[in-house]
């Protein structure tokens, strides 16, 4: 079971990256180019949307919302743009061993919690 899960996690890091080629890539159409950034930007991230140390939830994003922001991804590009784009990522992940680091993730983190801190003001006052 944990050599399925590590396989996943894999894929997961993987797909990623493919979506980091994927929306630079000129054949991309315009809404799968941006599911393609939020979810770039949010996997390639240093900081999580939920940190880690929250008990459950802090796992929850890794495991549900960022494959679903990729499943889409996926489903909305192009085929041949997902069979170039893996081929890329898995390219890079043979040389680097590592993904990519998306310094704007930064910045969407910080917009979502500003956001939520927001609503939350609101809803209080």
């Amino acid at each position: 079971m944990f050599d399925a899960v590590s396989q996943w996690a894999r894929r997961v890091k993987q797909d990623a990256v493919m979506l980091w080629f994927a929306y630079r890539d000129k054949r991309t159409p315009r809404l799968p180019k941006i599911i393609c950034m939020l979810a770039v930007a949010y996997a390639l991230s240093p900081i999580d949307l939920i940190p880690d140390f929250i008990p459950v939830l802090g796992y929850l994003d890794e495991a549900i919302l960022l494959p679903a922001m990729i499943w889409l991804a996926v489903k909305l590009l192009p085929a041949t743009v997902v069979s170039d784009c893996r081929a890329l990522a898995a390219e890079w992940m043979q040389n680097n061993g590592r993904k990519p680091v998306n310094r704007w993730g930064i910045l969407f983190v910080l917009l979502v919690w500003g956001l939520v801190l927001l609503l939350l003001l609101w809803w209080w006052a």
